[in-house]
C-alpha cells in the first residue's frame, strides 16, 4: 500500500480543529472525505499534531496511506478539487512505508500574530490588543521559556492524557518582534500541550501590559494562566521539521494588512496568506501546477 507525505495549509476559523470528531467539521475529516471520494476506498490519514478549533496552519504535515496507485500530482489536484476553499494541499510526495507524520517530527513551530490596531480585514488572523505593549519586557519574558521545563500549568486541565509525550517540553526557539502593525511571536519545541502556545502568548501580553513582571511569566499558578489564554484567531502552525530538514525562515507575518490612502499613511502591504509553496527561507515561490 503506497504512503504519501502531505503538506497542508488551512484557515481554521470554520473547523473544530485538525482532529476528526463526531458531529463536528475538522480539517482531517475534510481531507479524508476528499481522498476517499477520489480513490474510491478507505484511507489512513494522520497529522503531525493537533491544532485547536479556530487555529490555522501554514505547514501542517500528514501521512496518507491507501490501497490505490496514483500519481502524486494527480492525487494532489484531485484532492484539492474536492476540498473547501479554506483547505489546500500544497504538496504531496511519496513517503517511505514506515514514515509517521507525528512520531518522526523533530520540531514544531507556531507563530502568533498580535495586532496593535483594529482591522476590518485581518480579524480572523490576529488578536487585536488595544493596550500599548512593552515589547522589550515581552522579549525578556519569552526568553525564560527556552529550555526544558514542566509546562503542565500551561496545559488545559481537560488534556490529562495528552498525546503520550508528557508535560516536559524542550523549547528550542523563541522569537518576538514588531512588524508594522503586528507583534509576532514564534516558538519552537519538541512538542506542545493543548492550549500551551495560546496561554504563553496570553501571559506575554500581560507582561507587555505591565500587569506582570517578566520574571513572573513561568511562575504563575495554572488557574491564573488559564484566565489569560489568547484567542485562537492569531495562531498558526508555521512549520514542522523532520530529520535532515532546515530551520524555519525569517520571522515574518503569515497574514499582513496595510493602511489605505497616500504613500505616507504608514503600514506595510499585504493582502493575505501566501497560498504558494514557501522555500525554507520563507519566501513565496510560484505556485506549481496540480
Amino acid at each position: 500500500m503506497p504512503k504519501w507525505k502531505l503538506v497542508i495549509e488551512y484557515e481554521g476559523t470554520r473547523y473544530r480543529g485538525w482532529q476528526e470528531q463526531k458531529n463536528a467539521r475538522s480539517v482531517q475529516g475534510e481531507i479524508r472525505k476528499a481522498a476517499e471520494d477520489f480513490l474510491g476506498t478507505e484511507v489512513e490519514i494522520a497529522g503531525s499534531g493537533r491544532t485547536d478549533a479556530g487555529v490555522h496552519a501554514l505547514y501542517q504535515v500528514a501521512h496518507l496511506r491507501s490501497s490505490g496507485t496514483v500519481n502524486a500530482t494527480v492525487l494532489r489536484r484531485q484532492i484539492n478539487d474536492r476540498l473547501p476553499a479554506d483547505i489546500c494541499v500544497r504538496r504531496i510526495d511519496e513517503a517511505s512505508p514506515g514514515f509517521h507524520a507525528r512520531h518522526h517530527a523533530e520540531e514544531r513551530f507556531y507563530l502568533y500574530q498580535i495586532s496593535t490596531r483594529r482591522t476590518a480585514f485581518g480579524k480572523r488572523f490576529v488578536w487585536w490588543v488595544k493596550d500599548r505593549l512593552n515589547i522589550d519586557a515581552m522579549k525578556e519574558a519569552a526568553a525564560s521559556f527556552l529550555g526544558r521545563h514542566d509546562f503542565s500549568p500551561y496545559r488545559d486541565n481537560r488534556d490529562k492524557a495528552g498525546d503520550g509525550t508528557g508535560s516536559i517540553v524542550e523549547v528550542t526557539d523563541v522569537e518576538l518582534g514588531a512588524y508594522a502593525d503586528l507583534i509576532l511571536f514564534r516558538i519552537g519545541a519538541s512538542h506542545f500541550l493543548w492550549k500551551m502556545v495560546r496561554r504563553i502568548t496570553g501571559v506575554l501580553v500581560e507582561v507587555g501590559r505591565g500587569n506582570l513582571r517578566p520574571d513572573q511569566a513561568r511562575k504563575l499558578p495554572a488557574s491564573d494562566i488559564a484566565r489569560m489564554t489568547a484567542p485562537p484567531s492569531g495562531l498558526f502552525l508555521e512549520y514542522v521539521r523532520y530529520p535532515g530538514e532546515g530551520a524555519p525562515g525569517p520571522l515574518i507575518p503569515a497574514v499582513m494588512f496595510r493602511h489605505g490612502g497616500p504613500s505616507n499613511a504608514g503600514g506595510r502591504s499585504v493582502t493575505g496568506p501566501c497560498a504558494s509553496p514557501r522555500s525554507s527561507r520563507g519566501r513565496c515561490l510560484p505556485a506549481r501546477e496540480g
